[in-house]
């Protein structure tokens, strides 16, 4: 029986692993941390519940497919809620927009700002569509291992504009300004800036619009713990709390791993959905290839950071919705300021995430679990000294959520922590602390982006947000079966 190794149960490491393993590859999947999940982590404190890391959970097909591999129904492993709206959006004015996934509420909440915006807006959902069609569907799941692939690919995606920003394209079809926020945010939650991220990714609001938005019921770890069950039903090992010191290589090929304790293992191939740059300058540092292609990346362009703050209230807020989009005073000069400014921006945008609204079980009787994140540059891009400045940033969120959308937030207190650049760095061995590895511009997407099979290795194989298509639960899912494929092609011959 064919073996094979993945470094890192992140989504991708873990989609990989159940696919692997439903083909009949013996997969072991080994984890650094205590807890699977990677950034999907979990903690837990005096009775409250909170998911560190992705909460937006969209395209459900590609996790039931998941399951469907080997005969079982991710209903008997987890339950998905849906979230509505998908998104509540609120600005400094006072203006609040409900992203619903309701055509006619829609019509009316855009018809109310600026009519001539609800015929814009149709032409955009209309053009997502085909991006969607083009980009995900078509590209999503497919590996652009030579510039060739790129070639074939390129008429359709040049009609779409790719080369043109999120935001741009958005400002063609509407000209409410709080309008072109809506329909360009969502570039940040996979690392992007819409004023640079190819339009491409403009495809997630058809996505939406077609999937809907999902939590799972006792929080996003729910689905980590339903992937893992699956994985080990279908006869996978997993280990926990063992990092990997090594990926060996012999003539040209990978033979296996290192643990940390020194413990050797041998493996048929070896994928990894750990940080590119960890996996290259680390892991395989005592290869060329690795030494070589680590030192490139180094060089290339990375998403920013993150400073999220958890919070446990001992009240309940039934007005805030599960996911909130806290708009400040500026957009372009404060996002151009996280992807560029060596420093840290006075003022902020915040992604409020309050899951106790959908699943009350994630707090005490009564009371509430949030989280606030803040993107921020990346420890490349800002010398910060966190250690520092964590603590007065924490306090100035807070009372900006006090302030405006909390009230009583630090009478209510329970319990609170908080996870910036430096955890990135230290917890995920994430390259300067970014939260989504590569930063998906044109000129680092697709066959620019990480392959999914090494070039010069060939039993080497990535998923995850550092690979082709990129971050996010679909991204990193799609990169996981792009590679599974490859993988099952090679041990074929």
């Amino acid at each position: 029986m064919k073996t094979a190794a993945v470094i890192g149960s992140g989504f991708g490491g873990l989609a990989l692993a159940v696919r692997l393993q439903s083909a009949g590859i013996q997969t072991t999947l080994v984890e650094a941390r205590e807890k699977a999940g990677g950034r999907a982590y979990v903690w837990k404190d005096e009775g409250y519940t909170f998911d560190a890391g992705p909460t937006v959970i969209t395209d459900p097909a590609c996790l039931k497919e998941l399951f469907e591999l080997s005969g079982r129904r991710i209903e008997d492993y987890v339950d998905l809620v849906s979230v509505d709206p998908f998104y509540r959006l609120c600005w400094e004015d006072g203006d609040t927009f409900d992203y619903v996934n309701n055509q006619e509420e829609l019509d009316r909440q855009i018809a109310a700002r600026n009519p001539a915006d609800v015929a814009g807006y149709k032409r955009f959902l209309a053009y997502s569509e085909e991006l969607f069609q083009e980009g995900y569907v078509k590209l999503g799941h497919v590996p652009f291992l030579d510039f060739g692939s790129m070639i074939a690919a390129a008429p359709a995606l040049m009609k779409l504009q790719a080369w043109r920003s999120v935001y741009d394209k958005v400002c063609s079809f509407v000209q409410d300004p709080h309008l072109r926020q809506a329909l360009s945010f969502h570039t940040l939650l996979v690392g992007g800036s819409p004023f640079s991220t190819t339009t491409i990714y403009a495809l997630i609001h058809a996505l939406e619009r077609r999937g809907g938005v999902w939590f799972p019921k006792g929080g996003t770890h729910a689905l980590v713990d339903g992937l893992v069950k699956l994985f080990e039903d279908l006869g996978g090992t997993l280990i926990l709390g063992s990092p990997v010191r090594e990926i060996t290589t012999e003539n040209g090929r990978t033979t296996g791993i290192i643990h940390a304790d020194g413990r050797r293992e041998a493996f048929d191939a070896v994928a990894s959905n750990a940080d590119i740059v960890h996996t290259y300058a680390e892991l395989l540092k005592n290869d060329p290839r690795g030494r070589s292609r680590g030192k490139a990346l180094k060089n290339k362009r990375f998403s920013p950071s993150l400073f999220v703050t958890y919070f446990g209230l001992k009240t309940e807020h039934p007005d805030i919705r599960h996911h909130t989009i806290c708009f400040g005073a500026r957009y372009r000069e404060l996002i151009g300021e996280i992807y560029g400014k060596n420093g840290l921006a006075d003022d902020f945008s915040l992604y409020l995430h309050h899951p106790t609204i959908t699943d009350p079980s994630l707090a005490p009787p009564g009371g509430s679990t949030f989280y606030a994140l803040s993107p921020v540059p990346h420890m490349g891009t800002a010398d910060i000294d966190w250690a520092v400045e964590g603590p007065k940033y924490k306090e100035r969120i807070l009372s900006y959520l006090e302030e405006r959308y909390i009230p009583n937030l630090r009478r209510d207190l329970v319990v609170s922590r908080t996870f910036m650049p430096t955890d990135f760095q230290t917890e995920l061995n994430a390259w300067q602390g970014s939260a989504f590895s590569l930063e998906p511009i044109l000129t680092q997407s697709a066959y620019f982006r990480t392959h999914n099979r090494d070039d010069v290795i060939p039993n080497l194989y990535f998923a995850g947000a550092g690979s082709h298509p990129g971050a996010g639960i679909p991204g990193v899912v799609g990169s996981a079966k792009a590679t599974a494929g490859l993988m099952l092609e090679d041990f074929a011959k």
